[in-house]
């Protein structure tokens, strides 16, 4: 006869785990991989921008020797970090190379900060809309998370004094050059006084700067950690200016945090790929990539020029959005009553896709919001598909949110 066996049920996810959502990003590129549609959902570099020769150069230059294949601190490569210090103390912060520790991009430096600094249940402020990914990995980490509101585009600087007082949060998360999604910057002031709100009510901040290098307009503007240095914990990333599939990031960490930042990134990886650190480094030490950078803000310009251009007839009439210095996003918001996620399918079926505004938020959702990126096409694309849009509302008419 044969033998009945009897299966135990295996223990389901964590609940951390379960209460992060998906990336609605992700989910839209999958969407959106017919080459026909053009889609200003992702976040993309744009391909054809990439210096490959420079960077295939880097690669044969430093795979004449067997260490770049080998085991390495996990701290990360000495010539790289090298360079990052250096770039930071020319941009007015001075940093020395045992600041930082290389990550497999950026995204891995902020999940190893929430390793660091947090646990199940600690608080945390974040900008309300935020950048999705910090949401993902703030989620995973347990953490509570509260949405620090905006006024029109200036951070509300009143309600994250009022919210420290009452919540005494771990930090205070922010992407204060050209965020994503909204391309939104905080200005001098605004800097200053997120620093002195960390200094009076003792949190520290995580200030992520992927886009800083993307300026097309405007002055620079001094990092929050210029401002409160023991505070700050900072973040950067080549993704942006050389390219996403290098996976090179870092974390510019303060004295205190630095060693349990490198027990995390230990237990996460052992150290990012030694190959790749080494031709980042040589890449940049080459001379080619100050030249590829300018190449690179230039065609952004353009690219963002041509999609403000053509958003008034691109979208409802009522719509607004703004005009960012840099970065890769527009923000836009849609007339009162109408629903960017509600509309999409529609949209989608015009060859066109853009993110809905609602998976940003920590807390309510404007549902009336939408994240459109210029980087990836040239602007005769970019123009066809803001008319494809045009049309796209044309056909959805008054999508009641």
């Amino acid at each position: 006869m044969p033998t009945t066996q009897i299966h135990a049920a295996l223990p389901g996810r964590s609940l951390r785990a379960g209460s992060a959502k998906t990336s609605p990003v992700r989910d839209l590129l999958a969407l959106t991989e017919r080459p026909e549609v053009i889609s200003f959902a992702g976040g993309l570099p744009a391909p054809e921008l990439f210096d490959l020769e420079g960077i295939r150069t880097s690669y044969d230059a430093v795979l004449r020797s067997p260490a770049v294949l080998q085991y390495s601190t996990s701290e990360g490569n000495a010539v790289l970090r090298e360079e990052v210090a250096r770039q930071y103390t020319a941009a007015g912060l001075p940093t020395e190379a045992s600041d930082l520790i290389i990550t497999t991009g950026s995204q891995q430096g902020l999940g190893l900060l929430a390793t660091a600094l947090l646990d199940p249940g600690d608080t945390i402020f974040v900008e309300e809309p935020c950048y999705l990914a910090a949401l993902q990995t703030f989620a995973l980490a347990g953490a509570r998370v509260i949405g620090v509101p905006y006024l029109d585009d200036v951070l509300d600087l009143d309600a994250l004094e009022s919210l420290a007082r009452q919540h005494a949060p771990k930090f205070f998360y922010t992407v204060p050059t050209f965020q994503n999604p909204t391309g939104r910057t905080h200005d001098l002031e605004a800097r200053e006084r997120i620093a002195d709100a960390a200094r009076r009510h003792g949190f520290r901040i995580i200030e992520d700067e992927p886009y800083r290098q993307l300026r097309y307009s405007g002055d620079e503007l001094p990092s929050i950690a210029a401002f409160a240095p023991e505070h700050v914990l900072s973040l950067g990333s080549f993704s942006k200016v050389i390219a996403p599939g290098l996976r090179i990031g870092w974390v510019r960490t303060t004295a205190d945090i630095q060693p349990t930042v490198t027990i995390a990134k230990q237990a996460a990886d052992l150290h990012t790929s030694t190959i790749d650190q080494a031709a980042a480094a040589h890449y940049l030490t080459s001379g080619r990539a100050g030249a590829a950078l300018d190449r690179i803000r230039a065609a952004y310009s353009e690219r963002r020029n041509a999609m403000l251009d053509a958003l008034p007839t691109a979208l409802p009439s009522g719509s607004t959005w703004n005009r960012p210095d840099g970065g890769m996003f527009v923000w836009a918001r849609l007339p009162e009553g109408m629903d960017a996620t509600a509309a999409l399918s529609e949209v989608l079926s015009h060859d066109v896709a853009y993110v809905p505004g609602a998976p940003f938020f920590a807390g309510p959702p404007d549902e009336r919001t939408l994240r459109l990126s210029f980087t990836t096409y040239v602007p005769d694309r970019i123009r066809t598909g803001l008319s494809r849009l045009g049309a796209a509302w044309s056909a959805t008419g008054s999508v009641k949110a």
